[in-house]
């Protein structure tokens, strides 16, 4: 029985030009740090500490692994750092330039989902803090919606795509993997939630990405995933459809 739904974020939920966008955020960012680091050195800690989190064993939440990571060799206090990252989010995250248009049937989607008693979680790579992610969310809209869950890097220990992440919302939504549906556009990153037991849907939107210039979630040393097929394929729509389905 389904009790719950996950959905992605960046291109599930809220479409808009990811690698064209993060390279306005780093060109903006860089700023805010211009005094401690160079501008290629600031973006080069920045993508290592964020690969680097695929690799972390969960002991320490995301955002203590990743500023371990971006502050080796630096010295300026962590707290520091953290609050440089955070005042650019609250003053300048705002102001990068973005195009976004959200799905069809977006909100009714999600409030037919509400009114069937799932649980919603927003299942977005959890690499930046909750601001960030409630910033984009309202880009579509859905800000004004309850979700169960909303994943970000102060309240996990793990990333896409590692399986402990989707373990992770599993145990804190208090829902077995065989009782959830992953919903998400991206075919490693979201499908692997399959490899749990997870039920997924891949959206398709937007097609295929190519985030080859923006590195963010790729890492390159870790072992070739296993990603079981999608269940379900279709426009975001047509996850009701779906959903009436696994419930019977």
């Amino acid at each position: 029985m389904l009790k719950a739904v996950l959905f992605d974020l960046d291109n599930t939920l809220v479409l808009f030009d990811e690698p064209a966008f993060y390279e306005r955020y780093f060109a903006r960012i860089c700023r805010s740090f211009s005094d401690i680091f160079p501008p290629e050195e600031f973006r080069n800690r920045v993508l290592r500490a964020t690969m680097a989190l695929c690799r972390s064993s969960g002991e320490v939440s995301n955002l203590r692994f990743f500023l371990d990571v971006f502050t080796e060799g630096c010295e300026q206090p962590i707290t520091e750092i953290w609050r440089r990252f955070m005042k650019f989010y609250e003053d300048e995250y705002d102001r990068i330039e973005v195009e976004v248009k959200a799905p069809s049937g977006l909100h009714d989607g999600i409030s037919w989902l509400h009114q069937r008693g799932l649980k919603l979680v927003v299942a977005s790579n959890p690499i930046f803090p909750l601001t960030v992610q409630q910033k984009r969310m309202a880009w579509a809209g859905i800000d004004r919606f309850r979700f169960d869950l909303v994943t970000h890097i102060e309240n996990m220990s793990f990333v896409k795509p590692r399986l402990e992440y989707y373990l992770q919302i599993c145990e804190k939504i208090d829902a077995a993997p065989e009782e959830c549906l992953m919903v998400g556009n991206d075919p490693i990153n979201d499908m692997v939630a399959g490899a749990t037991g997870m039920k997924t849907y891949l959206t398709t939107e937007v097609g295929e990405i190519d985030y080859s210039s923006l590195r963010l979630t790729v890492d390159e040393e870790r072992a070739p995933l296993s990603i079981p097929e999608p269940d379900f394929s279709g426009p975001l729509a047509d996850v009701t459809r779906v959903v009436r389905k696994l419930c019977g």
